[in-house]
């Protein structure tokens, strides 16, 4: 298994290396570490967990002309290339297919205790100080307004407007981040998942008085 993880870890690094800094190899080990840990109680596969964690954003849609396919694909393709089972090779590329937020808002046929604790993983690093981090990040990389009182949140996207969107960061956190929390299904995931919650909001509060001149 050892040697199946660290020509992953070295496939993965290779391919992120110019990746946009949300979504570069340092996500990739932050969720990587943190399936690990939710997984010490879950209890799930472990080989599945740590392949679907590393690989999970091998070529993300939102960077490839919005195609979903290429990601679970170019995994795959890489997992079969070092010799792992076709069963898990399956396995990681339905978790790497079904993970993202924007797949949640589509129709969903799968699900596993893997995909549970990669997708927490994955989650609980979009919010708290490094989810804002992250979502900053990327809206510049966009070149997105930071904020526009005069553009609302829109809190019923389809799927298509989710990924074609180009409204200001701090909507994002209303139509994605605040509603992560409950979103969670292991019980490690919904209690760090509580704590990175309430920082947003205070978060969100001192932006406001800032950008009122109040603080």
């Amino acid at each position: 298994m050892q040697h199946i993880i660290a020509k992953t870890i070295a496939f993965v690094k290779e391919t992120l290396a110019t990746a946009e800094a949300g979504h570069d190899w340092f996500h990739i080990e932050r969720v990587y570490k943190t399936a690990q840990k939710i997984n010490q109680k879950e209890k799930a596969d472990k080989l599945i967990v740590a392949l679907a964690a590393l690989l999970h954003d091998i070529a993300d849609s939102k960077f490839n002309n919005g195609d979903e396919e290429i990601g679970p694909r170019k995994a795959g393709e890489f997992l079969e290339h070092i010799g792992v089972d076709t069963e898990v090779i399956n396995e990681v590329k339905l978790i790497i297919k079904n993970l993202s937020f924007k797949a949640s808002l589509g129709e969903i046929n799968y699900s596993s205790k893997e995909l549970n604790v990669v997708q927490d993983a994955d989650r609980l690093d979009a919010i708290g100080a490094i989810g804002i981090a992250r979502a900053f990040t990327y809206g510049g990389f966009k070149n997105r307004v930071l904020y526009d009182p005069e553009i609302k949140p829109n809190l019923n996207m389809s799927k298509e407007e989710y990924k074609n969107t180009t409204a200001p960061t701090i909507n994002h956190f209303y139509e994605k981040l605040l509603l992560l929390k409950d979103l969670m299904k292991t019980p490690t995931g919904k209690a760090m998942a509580q704590k990175r919650h309430e920082f947003m909001l205070s978060y969100l509060s001192q932006f406001y008085a800032e950008w009122e001149g109040e603080k």
